[in-house]
C-alpha cells in the first residue's frame, strides 16, 4: 500500500496547563487549599507571603539589588544533585535548651495479637504459623484465606511444612485471644466464639442454638420459622436475641486507634443571619495572604541594565518563569475566592427560605443547572465548587451538595424537593411499630395520603438512599 500525504485542518478545543491547575484548584476544600499553598511557597522562590508591595525601584536600594543579582546564580537553584548533608545545619547554641514533646506509638493491631501468641504457644513451629495466621486477618479480625492456601504459603514463603489439620489447631489457638471473635473465618463463627466465652445462662445457650441451626433465618429475622424449629416461645427468642445484640461483629476493629480516624470538618463557608439578612463569609484564616517577591523582580530589573550574554538571558528567563508562575498562581486563589463567593450567594439567594428557617421542607428543587444559569458559569465549574465544600449554618455545618435536589411533581401540581419526601419517610420510619414496620407498598401508600404520587420503587430508591432496610430487616421483637 503506497503512503501518502494529505493535509487536514481540524478545529480542537484544549484547556492549557494553567485552566487546567485552575479547575483542580477549584475543586479543593480549604484544608487542601492550605497544604497546595505551602507547596507553592516552597518550590517558587518568587512566591512571598505578605501584602502586595510597590515594585519600582529607587536609587537608595539599587546597589543592593546589584549585589543580590551577583550573588545569584540560577544553576545553584535548579542543580538537584546538591548533597543532602550540605542542606542540613548542625550547629546549635548552648544555651538554648529544646524541648520536644515525646511521641507515644501504640503497638498495631498485629503486634497486640503477636504479644499474646507469645505467651500462649510454647511450640516454636506453632508460633511462626500462629504469627502467620495473624499476618492474614484484615482489620475486621478475619481470616478470608482458605487454610489449604495458607499450607502452600508457609512451604513457599517460610519454608515450613505443615498440614490442614494442624493449621487448625493453631487456629484454634489464635481464636482465643483477645478481644473475643479475632480469627473467625465468617459471622457466624465469630459470634459463636463471643458466645462460648460468656458466662453459661439459658439465653446465651439458646442464642448458640440459634446461631447453629437456625443462622440463616436469623440473619433474615424470621422468627416464625425460629419458633418452630426449636420449638421455642417468643419470649425465649426474645432475650437470645438480646444476648446476640451485644457481641461484636468485628473484633478487630476494637484494637484500632479509631482516634486516627477521626475527620475533622473545617467549613470553607459560614453563614450568618441577623433579622432576615442572610450574610456569608469565605473561610480563609489559614491562607496567607500572597505576593510576589520584591527581590526578584528587582533582579530582572538589574539583569536588564547589564550587558547581554547567554549567562545573563538564560538567567533572566528563569527568574521570569518563576515570576510568571507565582503572579498566576496568586490570581488563581483570587479567582477562586471569588468564583466561590459567587456561587454560594446565588445558593443562599435560591433557598433563602431555608436559610432563615433550617426546616428541610423549605428546601426548593435545585440542580446544578440551576445554579449556571443564574451567575453564568459552566455546570462543571458549579460542580467542582460543590464538591468536598462544608457550609456553616446556623443550624448546623452541611455539604454544600445537600442543598442540591431533584423536583417532584404532588397532586396538587406543585414542585417540591425529594429531600422532602425523603424526610417524611425518614420521620414514618422512626415512629412505626417496630413490631410491624412498614412495608414499601405502605409507605408509598401514606406518601400519596399526603398528595406525593410515588411508585413502590422509587419509594425503595429513597429509602437505600437513607441507608434504611427493608422492613423484614427493621423487625423487632417486643
Amino acid at each position: 500500500m503506497a503512503l501518502k500525504q494529505s493535509l487536514q485542518q481540524r478545529l480542537l478545543q484544549k484547556l492549557s496547563p494553567q485552566q487546567i491547575q485552575l479547575m483542580k484548584m477549584l475543586q479543593l476544600p480549604t484544608l487542601e487549599l492550605e497544604k497546595r499553598i505551602k507547596e507553592e511557597l516552597e518550590l517558587n522562590p518568587a512566591l512571598d507571603e505578605g501584602e502586595e508591595q510597590n515594585l519600582e525601584i529607587s536609587d537608595e536600594n539599587s546597589e543592593a539589588v546589584n549585589e543580590k543579582r551577583e550573588e545569584f546564580n540560577y544553576q545553584d537553584y535548579i542543580n538537584d544533585e546538591t548533597p543532602y548533608y550540605k542542606t542540613q545545619s548542625n550547629n546549635s547554641n548552648k544555651d538554648f535548651d529544646e524541648n520536644q514533646t515525646p511521641l507515644s506509638v501504640g503497638d498495631s493491631f498485629s503486634e497486640k495479637l503477636v504479644s499474646q501468641i507469645s505467651l500462649k504457644i510454647k511450640n516454636e513451629k506453632h508460633q511462626v504459623i500462629a504469627e502467620h495466621i495473624i499476618g492474614n486477618l484484615d482489620e475486621s479480625g478475619y481470616l478470608r484465606r482458605d487454610l489449604f492456601n495458607i499450607v502452600d504459603d508457609l512451604a513457599f514463603s517460610q519454608n515450613i511444612f505443615t498440614t490442614e489439620e494442624e493449621l487448625l489447631v493453631v487456629l484454634l489457638e489464635v481464636q482465643e485471644l483477645d478481644p473475643p471473635g479475632i480469627g473467625a473465618r465468617n459471622l457466624k463463627e465469630c459470634l459463636l466464639i463471643q458466645l462460648r466465652k460468656k458466662k453459661k445462662t439459658i439465653s446465651t445457650k439458646t442464642a448458640e442454638v440459634i446461631l447453629e441451626k437456625c443462622f440463616d433465618s436469623f440473619l433474615k429475622k424470621h422468627f416464625n420459622k425460629i419458633e418452630k424449629k426449636l420449638d421455642i416461645d417468643t419470649i425465649a427468642i426474645k432475650q437470645a436475641m438480646s444476648e446476640i445484640v451485644k457481641l461484636n461483629p468485628k473484633p478487630g476493629n476494637s484494637l484500632i486507634d479509631t482516634s486516627k480516624s477521626i475527620h475533622q470538618i473545617t467549613p470553607d463557608f459560614t453563614i450568618f443571619e441577623n433579622d432576615g439578612e442572610i450574610s456569608v463569609e469565605l473561610n480563609q484564616r489559614n491562607a496567607p495572604q500572597l505576593r510576589v517577591s520584591r527581590d526578584y523582580v528587582e533582579m530582572i530589573k538589574g539583569y536588564d541594565q547589564t550587558p547581554k550574554n547567554k549567562r545573563n538571558k538564560e538567567a533572566v528567563l528563569f527568574i521570569k518563569q518563576k515570576v510568571d508562575a507565582a503572579k498566576w498562581f496568586i490570581e488563581a486563589v483570587k479567582q477562586r475566592q471569588n468564583t466561590l463567593l459567587v456561587t454560594i450567594n446565588a445558593i443562599i439567594k435560591f433557598q433563602k427560605k431555608f436559610f432563615l428557617t433550617g426546616d428541610e421542607k423549605n428546601l426548593k428543587p435545585m440542580i446544578l443547572k440551576d445554579i449556571a444559569m443564574m451567575v453564568d458559569m459552566d455546570i462543571s465549574t458549579i460542580s467542582r465548587v460543590a464538591n468536598s465544600k462544608h457550609v456553616a449554618t446556623p443550624y448546623g455545618i452541611f455539604l454544600l451538595k445537600y442543598f442540591f435536589s431533584e423536583s417532584l411533581t404532588k397532586e396538587s401540581g406543585e414542585e417540591v424537593s425529594t429531600r422532602e419526601v425523603k424526610t417524611i419517610l425518614n420521620e414514618a420510619i422512626s415512629n412505626e411499630d417496630k413490631s410491624r414496620p412498614l412495608t414499601d407498598e405502605k409507605l408509598a401508600a401514606l406518601l400519596k395520603t399526603e398528595g406525593y404520587l410515588i411508585a413502590r420503587r422509587t419509594v425503595a430508591k429513597y429509602r437505600e438512599q437513607l441507608n434504611i432496610p427493608v422492613a423484614r430487616l427493621r423487625k423487632q421483637l417486643i
